[in-house]
């Protein structure tokens, strides 16, 4: 039966190109909210931005159950931030008999502030379709993002 792995971990961390990893080691589908909300309404979507994740969000759900039937792995690529967000996941998953796997992507703050300023240069430079992150969104983020603890993983790397 296919599966899911589902990515935690800050903005910047390494969430995607290690999804992109298990995409071709279990020939897996990526579901990734920001690929979805870029795409659709651009990297400036001002205050609509949460209103729009929370639509992907849902969306991507509800086609991860399609993938999953036709028995393809599942990734979902979109950071799950909360205690909150992840017991949803695994409370979805679990009420329908779908075995999942929470991997947390762990950096230091030092990394952190490296790898936003190298990505914002990409942005700024039309290297990489991504939302750039100045200091208000980072700041959010950091407000935001909860540090699962070891009994939410399964897979922790740091």
């Amino acid at each position: 039966m296919a599966e899911v792995y589902m990515m935690c971990g800050r903005i910047c961390s390494g969430k995607s190109t290690f999804a992109a990893k298990l995409r071709r080691e279990h020939r897996a589908v990526v579901l990734s909210v920001d690929e979805i909300t870029l795409a659709l309404f651009g990297r400036d979507p001002g205050d609509m931005l949460d209103a729009y994740v929370e639509r992907s969000e849902h969306y991507l759900y509800q086609k991860s159950l399609e993938i999953l039937e036709s028995g393809i792995d599942v990734i979902l690529d979109w950071g799950f931030w909360t205690r909150r967000e992840r017991d949803e996941a695994r409370a979805f998953y679990s009420s329908k008999g779908i075995k999942y796997s929470f991997y947390y992507i762990s950096i230091s703050d030092g990394e952190w502030d490296r790898r936003i300023a190298a990505r914002n240069a990409d942005v700024s430079e039309g290297r990489l379709l991504a939302y750039y992150v100045d200091e208000g969104l980072a700041k959010k983020f950091k407000a935001i993002f909860e540090a699962p603890s070891p009994d939410e993983l399964d897979i922790i790397f740091s």
